[in-house]
């Protein structure tokens, strides 16, 4: 099969080559995903990179998200799976079979049943954003009826957290650096948009609620000034992403506060919490309630570009075509 892969870390043009090897098969517990788009993540970059990395198994296919049919199943698997449309998650985590090939193979778990109004497109950008902005949403309980503040509304995990939050029955603000952004968070549903850049800012989300009960957070020491702003003994502050020097706590403030600090890591969120992260998403879209963010698509010979395109910074989604 044609697959990208690499041995050892560092830049992408420097160890992330398309090559043909062995097709895998799937082992007890396991199912063989043919994979049709593979979706790319900030941390497919970083683990291939070496700034966040992971094991290598002797070799590894990158990328943790996609979206493709079973066609094998391994032992102790219902064989009624196969011809299934899934999405996967954390698939490079399990192994050295990311979804960056023609097949991969992953836990049963981690392939995730599409439902057949969702596109492959769709389902190849769930994973990591969509389970994610889950966990920094509920591991505290609902936000039924409760006011939820998304930093960077425009990202992958911004966008299914506004997503989830208002399916959920959640009013929401967001943060955005501009207009474009802003066009992308309000799309996604938010009710109040505003640019960080504002003098006002926080006079802004104050209006719309003068105490959040939960803030999505990726940049806790630019945005922590404006976190404490609006928080108060039923905030929870959730923090999924790391910056390059970690942030200065003001103690005392987040103790008047008497604020909620979470600090979470797909990677290592419990089995069963990951699990009810993929039933309720999978909820969600059976309503109709996930949308795709505008989508660049590479083939996979050009699996270098796209994973620069996203250690870039590029706008929305970028997905690998599997041929």
């Amino acid at each position: 099969m044609r697959a990208a892969r690499y041995d050892s870390y560092g830049s992408a043009a420097d160890v992330l080559r398309v090559v043909d090897i062995e097709r895998p098969e799937p082992g007890p517990g396991e199912v063989r995903v043919r994979m049709e788009l593979s979706g790319v993540n900030p941390t497919d970059w970083k683990s291939r990179s070496g700034a966040t990395p992971r094991p290598i198994h002797g070799f590894q296919v990158p990328h943790q998200d996609g979206a493709g049919v079973i066609d094998a199943v391994g032992e102790g698997v219902d064989p009624g799976r196969v011809g299934q449309r899934v999405w996967t998650f954390l698939a490079a985590a399990s192994g050295c079979w990311g979804t960056a090939a023609q097949w991969s193979v992953v836990p049963s778990r981690q392939a995730v049943a599409l439902p057949d109004g969702a596109s492959a497109e769709l389902g190849a950008c769930l994973g990591v954003p969509a389970m994610t902005a889950h966990r920094a949403l509920f591991a505290d309980g609902t936000v039924e009826g409760k006011d939820v503040l998304v930093a960077g509304g425009a990202g992958a995990v911004g966008h299914f957290a506004i997503e989830l939050a208002k399916f959920s029955g959640a009013r929401v603000a967001t943060t955005v650096s501009g207009p474009q952004k802003a066009g992308l968070a309000a799309a996604a549903g938010a009710d109040l948009v505003v640019n960080y850049r504002d003098a006002d800012a926080a006079e802004q989300l104050r209006a719309f609620a003068p105490q959040m009960d939960r803030i999505v957070e990726l940049a806790l020491g630019a945005n922590l000034e404006l976190d404490l702003a609006l928080s108060g003994p039923r905030t929870h502050i959730v923090d999924y992403a790391a910056e390059p020097a970690d942030p200065v706590l003001p103690v005392r403030r987040c103790m008047s506060a008497n604020v909620t600090l979470r600090f979470m890591l797909l990677y290592t969120v419990p089995a069963d919490a990951q699990d009810q992260a993929a039933a309720d998403i999978t909820r969600a879209l059976e309503a109709g309630a996930l949308t795709a963010l505008p989508v660049t698509r590479f083939p996979l010979d050009q699996v270098v570009a796209a994973q620069q395109a996203v250690e870039g910074g590029a706008v929305g989604k970028v997905v690998v075509e599997i041929p």
